[in-house]
């Protein structure tokens, strides 16, 4: 499916507010609500919508730490990065986790209430990833830019 002016239009104002009603989404994009509701649905069956999603305050939740974390493996064989992916996929301490090219083998993204949160994230979750032969952590001061949206150039 190739995306017109309109399935981009769709996106970016969902990309905003994912509970827009559909017929204030149909009169934002200029479509009836039918014509709206048929291309909503059929940029959700083709993968274009993966979900939606409330965005929480971490702030609030108590979450005032971000911390990235680069780890370096043992080796680079399947078996020992499939292990590692498998174990942090099943972490709900590790936020995000990106294999990287360059220095460290994955950049991973936790948030932390404070140093004493991080210190016990670090010893039950971190330290216990199998093949980690080197961690780094890197401790925000503060978030500059924190975007949701992805850019969709509808000009």
């Amino acid at each position: 499916m190739k995306l017109d002016v309109i399935d981009r239009r769709i996106l970016e104002v969902l990309q905003r507010d994912g509970r827009i009603a559909n017929a204030d989404l149909a009169e934002r994009i200029g479509l009836s609500p039918s014509a709206c509701l048929r291309r909503l649905r059929t940029l959700e069956e083709s993968g274009y919508i993966s979900g939606y999603v409330a965005l929480l305050d971490q702030t609030k939740l108590g979450r005032r730490m971000d911390v990235f974390v680069e780890i370096s493996l043992a080796g680079q064989s399947k078996e020992i990065l499939e292990a590692f992916e498998r174990a942090v996929a099943r972490s709900t301490e590790i936020m995000e986790c990106h294999l990287m090219a360059g220095d460290a083998d994955y950049l991973l993204k936790v948030t932390a209430a404070d140093p004493v949160d991080f210190d016990r994230i670090h010893r039950e979750e971190l330290a216990r990833l199998p093949g980690v032969v080197r961690m780094k952590s890197s401790f925000a001061i503060r978030p500059i830019v924190r975007r949701t949206a992805l850019p969709l150039n509808t000009g």
